[in-house]
C-alpha cells in the first residue's frame, strides 16, 4: 500500500452506514478525517463507529484532534482538506441542494464527490460554477472491506483531477477505477447487472436452482476472479477459444429489459431477502446475523490475498 500523507485531511459528508464504512478506510489508512453532519450528536456516533470498524481492520487508531466530528452548515476549516465525498439519503433534491452550497463554501481546488449509485454526477453538478471538480466516487458495501471505488467523471469533470483523487484513493489503500463516462451503472454494475440477468433467466427457466447458481459462480469463474480479471483470466487461456464457445453461447443469452419474473414475484410476496426473513432461502435472525459474519470474515480473507500481487 502507498503511504498515506497525515497531511491530506478528507471530509465524510453524511452519517448513514456508508458514511461509517467509508471512513473507517480513511481512519485504517491513518489519514485526519472529518465527519460531518446534520447534528452534532449523529455525527460524533459515526465518527465513533468508525472508529470501531477501523480497530476491526486492526488500524491503530488516534485519540488526538485529527479525527473530529462537525455540523454540515457551519464546519468551515478548509486549509489541508484534500478531499470530500458526501453519503447523503439518495434522494436527489437533497444531494442537489447539498451540491449547491458546497459549490461557493468550499474553495475550488478541493474535490468533491458522490457515492450515489442512481445519480450521475452530471445531473447533481449540471450547471454549477465549479463542476469541474466534482465526480461520482462510488464504493461497494460493505465500504470498509470491498477495495473498489468507481472515480466517474462527468460531462464537465477535469480528468486530470480525477487522476489525483484516485492516487489519493491508492494512498489509502484503495483499488480506484477511473470511468471516463458518466452512464448508468458506471463500471463494476453493469458487469454485475449482466451476470444477474443471465443468472436469474437460468433460475426461472428453472434450469437451475438458486443455491446452484451461486455455487456454479463462486467455485468456478468466481473463484477465479480473486487471482484474475475476466480480461487477464482470458490473457492467460486464450482469447481463441473463448471466441469459439461465444459463437454458440451468444445467442441464447438472456437480453430481457424486464426484471426476472422470480425476483418480481417475491418482491411482491414482501419477500425481499434477509431483512424481511426470507428471499429465496428463509432466513431466522440468528442464521442471517451468522451469514453476514461468515460474508466479512470471507472478505477480509480474500482482501488478504488480493494485497499479495
Amino acid at each position: 500500500m502507498t503511504t498515506a500523507n497525515p497531511s491530506q485531511t478528507i471530509v465524510v459528508l453524511g452519517t448513514g452506514t456508508m458514511a461509517v464504512g467509508i471512513a473507517a478506510g480513511f481512519i485504517e489508512a491513518g489519514m485526519p478525517l472529518v465527519v460531518l453532519g446534520r447534528s452534532i450528536d449523529k455525527a460524533q456516533a459515526t465518527l465513533a463507529d468508525a472508529r470501531k470498524l477501523a480497530q476491526t481492520l486492526g488500524a491503530q487508531v488516534p485519540s488526538d484532534a485529527s479525527l473530529q466530528a462537525g455540523l454540515i452548515d457551519e464546519w468551515n476549516e478548509w486549509t489541508s482538506v484534500a478531499w470530500l465525498i458526501e453519503t447523503v439519503k439518495e434522494d436527489f433534491s437533497v444531494k442537489r441542494a447539498l451540491f449547491q452550497a458546497l459549490d461557493h463554501r468550499v474553495p475550488r481546488h478541493i474535490p468533491i464527490g458522490t457515492n450515489s449509485s442512481g445519480f450521475p454526477i452530471s445531473r447533481i453538478a449540471e450547471g454549477l460554477q465549479t463542476r469541474s471538480r466534482m465526480f461520482n466516487a462510488h464504493y461497494f458495501m460493505p465500504a470498509h472491506l470491498v477495495p473498489l471505488v468507481e472515480v466517474a467523471l462527468g460531462a464537465d469533470s477535469d480528468p486530470h483531477l480525477a487522476e489525483s483523487v484516485c492516487e489519493l484513493y491508492r494512498c489509502a489503500g484503495k483499488k480506484p477505477v477511473l470511468v471516463r463516462q458518466d452512464i448508468p451503472g458506471l463500471l463494476a454494475n453493469r458487469i454485475q447487472h449482466a451476470l444477474m440477468r443471465e443468472a436469474l433467466d437460468l433460475i426461472d427457466r428453472g434450469i437451475a436452482s438458486a443455491e446452484d447458481v451461486d455455487t456454479a459462480v463462486r467455485f468456478s469463474f468466481g473463484f477465479r476472479y480473486a487471482a484474475a480479471g475476466p480480461v487477464l483470466q482470458k490473457e492467460i487461456s486464450g482469447w481463441d477459444s473463448m471466441a469459439r464457445a461465444s459463437e454458440e453461447i451468444y445467442p441464447s443469452l438472456s437480453n430481457t429489459h424486464v426484471l426476472a419474473r422470480c425476483v418480481a414475484d417475491k418482491i411482491a410476496e414482501g419477500k425481499t431477502g434477509m431483512k424481511a426473513g426470507e428471499g429465496f432461502s428463509v432466513w431466522l435472525q440468528e442464521q442471517a446475523m451468522q451469514t453476514r459474519q461468515n460474508y466479512d470474515q470471507r472478505l477480509k480473507a480474500a482482501f488478504d490475498v488480493l494485497k499479495m500481487q
